[in-house]
């Protein structure tokens, strides 16, 4: 589980051991597959003001630094949607009992990148679709997938390109992606933005996350970018 690294202050020896355990689990993890995924054949009106998108699949580190990746984001911010505000903290919501999954809220231009698009990069190198509540080592339905739409556009959108993926069979599983209406998205706490990028030599990051991010650039190069759209950066 995630929450065993999340303290990385360990010091000379340990660190270095810690590293190389990522590295190991780098080369065995999961998180290293991509699939190459067709264009959405049905997207989004191009809009001319900037738009929002939520989108959970698992942890969400390596979700908020795929997207923190991608050309067209303009932020990224690590939360909590599908519970209550009292409940949108991580002690409770890593109890798996709230009804929260752990999401990132992208902001984007539509102008350069359309939620189709975003759909594609999520589907292809973010997470797992076909893994029923967990992502990796992630046990739990806070670690579930899920798109949580925003109006009914985005729905129609995530409806037709989830079928038709599956109609590629893509996947050599069912997708168990859940879409739900996104009621409220509450950030995550300050430790939890920019995770990846503040510890790119957390074990957890190394075999998880890094992967992901290699992965958006080697399948789909023409929306990488190599600076992320950090959330420091928008305070």
């Amino acid at each position: 589980m995630k929450g065993a690294f999340l303290s990385d202050k360990v010091p000379g020896i340990i660190a270095i051991i810690a590293v190389a355990l990522g590295a190991y689990w780098a080369s065995n993890s999961a998180a290293e597959k991509a699939v190459s995924l067709p264009a959405p054949a049905y997207d989004a009106a191009v809009a001319t003001t900037q738009e929002t998108a939520v989108f959970a699949g698992g942890c969400f580190w390596g979700v908020q630094a795929v997207f923190q990746h991608t050309a067209g984001v303009l932020n990224a911010v690590s939360g909590y949607a599908g519970g209550a505000r009292e409940t949108a903290n991580y002690e409770r919501v890593t109890s798996g009992q709230t009804g929260h999954a752990e999401a990132v809220q992208v902001t984007y231009d539509p102008r350069q990148i359309s939620y189709g698009k975003l759909l594609q990069i999520f589907f292809a190198v973010a997470h797992d679709p076909t893994q029923l509540n967990r992502q990796g080592p992630d046990h739990g339905t806070q670690y579930r997938s899920a798109l949580f739409w925003r109006n009914a556009g985005q729905k129609e959108v995530a409806e037709r390109y989830i079928a038709q993926i599956e109609a590629a069979r893509a996947f050599p599983g069912k997708i168990v992606t859940q879409l739900a209406p996104l009621s409220t998205f509450y950030p995550a706490e300050d430790y939890h933005q920019d995770y990846a990028t503040l510890h790119p030599r957390s074990a957890y990051i190394v075999a998880f996350d890094a992967p992901k991010i290699a992965n958006l650039k080697q399948l789909m190069p023409e929306v990488y970018r190599e600076k992320p759209a950090l959330v420091a950066a928008q305070k």
